[in-house]
């Protein structure tokens, strides 16, 4: 058996570790363009910040471990087609400028996504950036040492994150949105607004429900123009999303409108020879029993490793995520798991939420922080669909609660009576998680679901 990964990221690494374990009488061949594997794009801004000192500790494998599994390992090698019919591919090595053709009898994708770069007048200037791989980052670091105000254009996780390290190492920060507030795609209003608040109150301008029309400079940028008008600056980095990176295989298997690849229960696309992984797929999304488009490090290794298990027979399915994500910024702990009510409404969908406000443990003791949650939920079969907490206490690990919930079908009024432990150094008698429950068993509900 001849396997052909595409790409070596998170999902990549995975399934090659796996395959070569599981498998020591394939044939794997690797082919990744970069001159590195299994970069920790999640730690980016950790890095640019100093807080990670050896950036060594970003990567968990490297080209020498998976040579020396038995793997054929081809660095900056850059596959340029992909022809599924003859299940051949062509290479060519970036090095020397030579190209040859491959054949395999499994392909597995995962060539992950790249930072989405709008079509904007004077992108091409000096010092905009992007942030994704580790070349990125190091370029990040060098430039931003020089720089005394620096834009960040998008306010997902990593442009907030990099906000934090740039204000952190006594710069000006400007963070710029198109949308009228930040994180909009994890949490809801009453969330980040605390947050915003939080930024604010340390001098970082938020240019927030603006569009970037120009970016203008001689031949280093020198100022953002937006709709509502302008920023001068030194640098910008670019932190507007991501795309899937599946034109190799566009118009050869099913895809997404976003061009993500859907894959079945066993990492299979649409021709039983190709599977695919991470960021450049599309994931079954278990709030709305579809299929979802999201970019995560956690959502990429799990692939990756079913890939491995299922390349030789269907053997073990995917349960589905739930996109759990979670954030520290500037002292402060979020997260969120499942549908939002921000998300549920640009699906159309019609949800019911309740928000507690808590102490995360009982006021005799030294510290008792302030615990915000919201759990939304079907309103006809008030099964839990998602939930949204922020503290100062790290009280994050109710989200990968509340995640399992989700993935069962819990409903919002089971909730209110599990079985959660209490101890005055962790919690109340009554656990913050049961408290929703109750509130929401406390709201009017249809006559049916009684």
């Amino acid at each position: 058996m001849k396997i052909a990964v595409i790409g070596s990221t998170h999902a990549g690494t995975a399934a090659v570790r796996n395959m070569a374990e599981l498998y020591p009488e394939a044939e794997i061949h690797v082919y990744e363009r970069n001159d590195n594997v299994s970069f920790l794009s999640c730690g980016l801004a950790l890095y640019v910040g100093g807080v990670v000192k050896d950036p060594q500790g970003l990567f968990y494998s490297s080209p020498e471990e998976m040579k020396a599994m038995g793997v054929h390992v081809h660095m900056e090698h850059d596959v340029t087609n992909i022809d599924t019919e003859s299940r051949k591919i062509n290479v060519t090595d970036m090095k020397t400028g030579e190209s040859r053709t491959d054949s395999y009898d499994r392909l597995v994708m995962t060539t992950g996504s790249w930072p989405v770069t709008p079509p904007i007048e004077g992108i091409d200037l000096d010092n905009i950036l992007l942030a994704k791989n580790f070349n990125q980052a190091n370029t990040i670091i060098e430039r931003g040492e020089k720089a005394e105000h620096v834009t960040v254009v998008g306010a997902g996780y990593i442009g907030v994150e990099l906000v934090e390290a740039f204000q952190q190492a006594g710069k000006k920060v400007t963070l710029i949105d198109g949308v009228d507030r930040i994180l909009n795609k994890y949490l809801d209003k009453e969330f980040t607004d605390i947050v915003e608040d939080d930024f604010r109150s340390k001098d970082i301008e938020l240019r927030l429900g603006e569009s970037v029309v120009r970016f203008e400079g001689g031949e280093h940028v020198q100022r953002v123009i937006t709709d509502g008008g302008a920023v001068e600056t030194d640098m910008v980095i670019m932190c507007v999303g991501f795309r899937p990176n599946t034109d190799l295989l566009k118009g050869k298997v099913d895809m997404l409108d976003n061009g993500a690849i859907r894959v079945n229960d066993y990492m299979q696309t649409s021709d039983p020879a190709v599977f695919a992984a991470g960021d450049c797929c599309a994931v079954p999304y278990n709030p709305t029993a579809g299929h979802a488009y999201i970019p995560l490090a956690t959502n990429a290794v799990r692939m990756g490793t079913l890939v491995a298990r299922n390349i030789m027979k269907p053997q073990m399915r995917h349960v589905g995520t739930q996109g759990t994500s979670g954030l520290h910024i500037f002292g402060m702990n979020m997260a969120s798991t499942g549908l939002t009510e921000t998300s549920a409404e640009a699906m159309g969908l019609e949800v019911k939420s309740v928000t507690i406000n808590e102490k995360h443990r009982p006021e005799f003791m030294p510290t008792s922080e302030d615990v915000k949650l919201k759990v939304t939920f079907d309103p006809n079969s008030r099964r839990l669909l998602g939930a949204q907490v922020i503290s100062k206490a790290d009280v994050t690990q109710s989200i990968n609660t509340l995640s399992v919930c989700v993935q069962t079908r819990m409903t919002v009024d089971e909730l209110a009576f599990v079985d959660f432990f209490f101890q005055p150094h962790f919690n109340q008698p009554w656990n913050f998680l049961n408290k929703a429950g109750l509130a929401a068993f406390e709201q009017p509900q249809p006559e049916h679901a009684q």
